[in-house]
């Protein structure tokens, strides 16, 4: 009889084992081999930290991402990659860290480029499921931020058929430091863009990569918020990704301006960070590389609270992003796809103007929907209303992490931002099959959807 129960015992061990391996495939990548964790949804899997490019260290430190290094066996995904280099997120201030950063921070490190993919776990192997895609680029300035922020999740957009992909990239002096040696070396001449240019290996990797997760490689949205959207407008108009995307998302990035401005030239921007090197003894590129981390973490701060401080952000070197955002719209340079742009209601009150006068162009010269929204929810417990950022808590369905004392009408609208943002994923259409409530831009009817609780 124990025999006979212990054989009883042994069949269904091998039995739930074998299934967890028919629904947690090894999965082959550029690098190697790799198997994710289930995630927090039982019917998800995530795969965590999975490096998309080589570590951007030593004489890779300042040049374009280059082929991620292979490894040996099999990768167990269970484990964050590190976030770019970047200060603790007490540097935000204390709103942003109670809001956003007060779990703690995790390790920064120069090895940061790293993305991280939720897809339902009966998708996994099966390219023939082609499911659409989208990937997430976080905000935070250019200087902070990483890929899975508390806000950040993927499972309520895997349970509704979206892989979500959320990505590290480089920020701050790392990740768009412009110099004259750098641009001499580089073979294309140009220098400064490498956080742009990890976002755009980030959307070939998928291309690449996505099918052996089931996604579809010929349906890849990019979103992101505040200069994650900056970003979005910078890929849409990059010769070198524009090409690879279905969708866009532009979540409180503004429009377009009235006219096109006057830009800083490439030259013009190196020498202004050369100057800020030379200011610190790093007088050529040989002592650029030797430094530390933790050094150029500190010529950084240091040149943060200068008067007529070095920005370092995204700039138009004419190869990678070529032009502005306003001035390829006005070219008709963008990709010629579907977007959805919007704001929070308390966000900088230029935002709502300038996402209108990109809708009424963009009605004009193309036959793709522009779908514009407003955020405005003024989120409980406290008096901060509907804040910069504050629509992630509902986009990412990621409401019970949050301190705020959120109501049942929070998660129904939580419920439907989602479903929003992963119609437009699947579709290019936000709407519910079957609704027409959100009505595409047009000047004459203004129509802008309203976010908000009933």
């Amino acid at each position: 009889m124990k025999i006979h129960l212990l054989s009883i015992a042994l069949l269904a061990l091998a039995s739930c084992s074998s299934q967890q391996s028919a629904n947690n495939p090894v999965l082959t990548i550029e690098g190697g081999q790799i198997q994710g964790v289930v995630s927090n949804d039982p019917d998800v899997l995530v795969y965590k930290g999975v490096p998309y490019a080589a570590a951007p260290v030593g004489d890779l430190r300042w040049r374009a991402p280059q082929p991620v290094k292979a490894w040996e066996g099999v990768k167990v995904a269970d484990t964050w990659g590190a976030a770019a280099m970047q200060n603790s997120g007490k540097a935000t201030g204390d709103f942003y860290w109670k809001e956003f950063y007060a779990a703690g921070d995790p390790q920064f490190s120069e090895d940061c480029l790293f993305l991280n993919i939720w897809t339902p776990a009966e998708a996994a192997a099966h390219a023939e499921k082609k499911l659409p895609v989208a990937m997430w680029i976080h905000g935070g300035a250019y200087d902070h931020g990483y890929g899975y922020e508390m806000t950040m999740d993927g499972d309520a957009w895997a349970k509704r058929g979206v892989i979500l992909v959320t990505i590290n990239y480089r920020v701050g002096i790392f990740g768009f430091l412009a110099h004259p040696e750098l641009t001499a070396e580089d073979e294309k001449h140009v220098s400064g863009n490498y956080g742009t240019l990890d976002q755009i290996a980030a959307v070939q990797w998928i291309k690449n990569n996505i099918a052996q997760f089931g996604g579809d490689p010929d349906n890849i949205t990019v979103l992101g918020q505040s200069a994650g959207a900056a970003s979005v407008k910078n890929l849409v108009l990059s010769p070198l990704s524009k090409k690879l995307i279905s969708h866009a998302i532009i979540q409180s990035g503004g429009g377009i301006d009235e006219q096109v401005l006057p830009e800083q030239t490439p030259q013009e921007f190196e020498e202004q960070c050369k100057s800020l090197m030379d200011e610190h003894g790093l007088t050529d590129l040989i002592k650029m590389r030797a430094a530390s981390a933790e050094e150029l973490l500190a010529i950084f701060n240091a040149n943060d609270g200068k008067l007529g401080r070095v920005r370092f952000r995204p700039h138009y070197d004419g190869v990678g992003v070529p032009v502005g955002f306003t001035a390829a719209t006005f070219d008709n340079t963008i990709a010629d796809i579907p977007y959805m742009i919007g704001y929070c209601a308390n966000d900088n009150g230029s935002m709502g103007p300038a996402i209108q006068r990109f809708g009424t162009f963009r009605k004009k010269t193309s036959k793709q929907p522009v779908y514009t929204y407003l955020f405005a929810r003024p989120l409980p417990g406290d008096d901060a209303g509907s804040f910069h950022s504050s629509e992630l808590w509902f986009m990412f369905h990621t409401l019970d992490r949050a301190w705020r004392p959120f109501t049942e009408a929070d998660y129904q609208l939580a419920d439907e931002m989602t479903d929003a943002w992963t119609n437009f994923a699947k579709t290019g259409n936000p709407n519910n099959p079957g609704s027409e409530d959100w009505k595409p831009y047009d000047p004459e009817s203004d129509f802008t959807f309203v976010f908000d609780i009933k």
